[in-house]
Order: structure tokens, then C-alpha cells, then sequence
């Protein structure tokens, strides 16, 4: 309807926006929504976090998530009907958080929904000639539209695939704009269930900057201790990592994994690193059981080398970098002090965003971006970082 068109309009010229960003990650421990008030656009965006949650999922969604995530043979007609109940349980978190805040719907301008990613798949990983990278991400933004009554804007990934990308990670976008503003090299290494990180050299240009996903955060570690231990979802502050002896074997042979070794940048995501990729390498080398506690401080390790590695290929030689971290990673001591030991040329900051829920934040700045950004923001782009506006737009009715 042309009403909502000219409504569409008249938020696209708003200097000053409240935007609903939404994440859901690959460790399914729920939905992070992040109210926001974002001013302006381009290297001028400011925002301010109003207000945050993680709405946890229940047990039986997330397994309904867990049987068809990162799987390559799946029931069709669990991702269709998953496809429309995503989308409605987050509509339904959106307004319960809403009526907690005291917060009308009418106030509130856009949501900006990433959905829930279901399968990666980049070209280095499928191998098939005859197709080009793909992803996926479910969680339908007419649903969210119209149990809310908010403009939703959803499905971000897709246009960065059409523009020759791979989809991953978008997060630089959003890095760029608010921290490419000084003369100081900057890593923002986000720790959720993959790692990645965004590389801004002082005075970049957004050509110039580098944006790769790393390898696995939590993921393993999360997989393996809930299969040792069902009641148990994550190693709290990494207290049985600390606990164990890292298997210097299993750790070498995990690294030796071709995805290590190949350039930068690059994606990966659960369909690489899951327990079937520990598995192998503990059967290719015949090794004794291992417990609970080594193999988390192994895993903790892996996860640590790889960050490590990746940083001291991407920060040039000699040069002081500014290391701020988020995700769920950052709450896990052993891994955080072995970041500390190696990575000596890092300076360690505070994050300006709120950790738990700068990936929201970041898809409600690419939602702004979309209706009121200007093409010149991201120059002429890169073959990794193409210059585009992201996102589907759904209207309530």
C-alpha cells in the first residue's frame, strides 16, 4: 500500500531512528534484541543502546533448530514450517520486551531481524562448479512485520552473496562506521560460536580494511560438553579448561586442517567445525580417551592458536594495535589470558558497544544504512566488501 510506502519514506529522512536489532547465533542460546537510537548515517552514525536482553530458547526449540542446522540432509518440511516459527517466536519476544520496557510499538521505527543461519555454504567448501557461494537464514520478515507491526527489515546476506561475497561476516560494516574514525589500528575480534575479526588500519579507506571469519569461538567447546555432560551447555568462565593438560597431538592435527591455511579473507561456520571434526581427528590418530577437562583445554587452545595466528598475519610488523573484543568468548578466562600472553603487541580496550549486543546493534546500523546511507559511505568496496545497501523490506500489512 502506497501508505506504507510514504511511512517507509518519512523514516528513511529521520535524522534520528529507534531501530529493534535482532541476533541469533550458532550457539542457539537464545535471541539477543538490542533497542537502539541511531542518528545520523555514513562515518556520522552515533548510536545508543537503550535497551538489551537475551531471551533465552527453550529446550524443545532449540532442538528443533539443532536436528536441521548445519546438516546437509534435512526434513524439507521442518525448515518450511521452522522457517515461519522462528519468525513468530521472535515476534512474540519482541513484544513481551516491549511491554516490559514500558514501550509502545508505535515509537519504535524499524526492526532489523539477521534471522537464524541454517547452512553456510561458501564455494571453498562446496567445491561444485556449477554453483556459486550460498547461505541461508530463516526466521521470515513478513511474519515479524505483521505480529508486531513494526517495518522489519531482514535477510541481510543474501545481497552480499549476490554482489560476489560470501555472506560472512557483515559485522565490518558496521565496525567501519563506527570505529574508522581515528589514527589507530583497531581488531574487533567477536568471539561467538565461529570467531571473526574486523582489521581497521589507521585512516582507512573501507577498501583498506580486512574482515575474515577465524575459525571456531565456542562452538566446539559447546558441542563437546554437552555431549560429556547433557545438563551442561557451556564451560562456565572456562573452569574445566583451566582444569586440564592440552593434548599437543590432537591440537596439531585439528590445525593441520586445510581451512587454517587458506587465505585471507575467508568464511566458515558448524557445517566445518562440529563434533564430527574432532571425531575424525581423534580416529586418524588412534589416541586414547581423553577427559572431559583435556579435551576442553585442547579445544580452548585451538581456539585461541587460530585467533592468534590470524591476528599476527593481518596486524603489520612492529605496528600497535587497539584489541577489542565481544561475543560470548570474552567471558571465558582461560581463553581470554592465553589471548593476553600472545598477543603482545595488542592493547586491550574496553569496547565502546555493549559486547553481549554489538551484533544486534550492528545489523540495526546496516537496517539504517539501508533506508538512509549513501553510496559513497563504502567508496568503490572490495571483492570480499562490496558497496550495497542489505536487506529485505517487509511491511505489517
Amino acid at each position: 500500500m502506497k501508505s506504507s510506502i510514504d511511512r517507509l519514506y518519512n523514516i528513511s529522512n529521520k535524522y534520528s531512528k529507534r531501530i529493534i536489532g535482532l541476533m541469533s547465533g550458532t550457539s542457539l542460546d537464545g535471541l539477543d534484541i538490542a533497542l537502539c537510537d541511531i542518528s545520523g548515517n555514513g562515518k556520522d552514525t552515533s548510536i545508543n543502546l537503550l535497551n538489551f536482553t537475551t531471551i533465552p530458547y527453550d529446550d524443545y526449540f532449540k532442538n528443533e533448530i539443532t536436528f536441521i542446522a548445519s546438516k546437509k540432509e534435512v526434513e524439507l518440511e521442518r525448515v518450511c514450517m521452522l522457517n515461519e516459527a522462528i519468525a513468530r517466536k521472535h515476534a512474540a519476544m519482541i513484544n513481551e520486551c516491549l511491554i516490559k520496557w514500558g514501550i509502545n510499538h508505535s515509537s519504535i521505527d524499524l526492526i532489523a531481524s539477521h534471522g537464524q543461519t541454517i547452512y553456510h555454504a561458501p564455494e571453498i567448501f562446496h567445491k561444485n562448479d556449477y554453483y556459486n557461494n550460498a547461505t541461508l537464514q530463516i526466521g521470515d520478515g513478513d511474519h515479524i512485520a505483521t505480529l508486531t507491526g513494526i517495518i522489519t527489515i531482514s535477510d541481510f546476506r543474501q545481497k552480499h552473496v549476490a554482489a560476489g561475497g560470501e555472506g560472512a561476516p557483515l559485522v565490518s560494516y558496521g565496525d567501519y562506521l563506527l570505529f574508522a574514525k581515528d589514527q589507530t589500528n583497531k581488531i574487533l575480534l567477536n568471539i561467538g560460536g565461529i570467531a571473526n575479526l574486523t582489521f581497521i588500519p589507521a585512516n582507512a579507506n573501507f577498501e583498506d580494511i580486512i574482515s575474515t571469519d577465524i575459525g571456531p569461538g565456542n562452538t566446539l567447546m559447546d558441542k563437546w560438553i554437552k555431549r560429556e555432560i547433557p545438563e551442561m551447555h557451556f564451560d562456565n568462565n572456562g573452569e574445566m579448561a583451566s582444569k586440564g593438560k592440552v593434548n599437543a597431538t590432537l591440537l596439531n592435527k585439528m590445525l593441520s586442517h586445510p581451512f587454517f591455511s587458506l587465505p585471507l579473507p575467508k568464511t566458515t561456520g558448524p557445517e566445518l567445525f562440529n563434533l564430527a571434526f574432532i571425531d575424525m581427528a581423534i580416529q586418524e590418530l588412534d589416541i586414547p580417551a581423553i577427559s572431559t577437562e583435556d579435551m576442553l583445554a585442547t579445544l580452548n587452545k585451538l581456539t585461541a592458536v587460530s585467533i592468534c595466528n590470524t591476528i599476527n598475519k593481518t596486524i603489520p610488523r612492529n605496528a600497535t594495535v587497539e584489541l577489542m573484543i565481544s561475543g560470548g568468548g570474552m567471558k571465558n578466562n582461560a581463553l581470554i589470558s592465553t589471548l593476553r600472553n600472545e598477543l603482545q603487541s595488542c592493547i586491550y580496550k574496553d569496547h565502546t558497544l555493549h559486547a553481549d549486543a554489538k551484533e544486534a546493534m550492528l545489523f540495526a546500523i546496516l537496517a539504517n544504512e539501508t533506508l538512509s546511507g549513501n553510496e559513497s559511505t563504502f567508496g568503490k568496496g572490495s571483492p570480499h566488501l562490496p558497496n550495497i545497501s542489505m536487506g529485505k523490506i517487509s511491511f505489517p500489512n
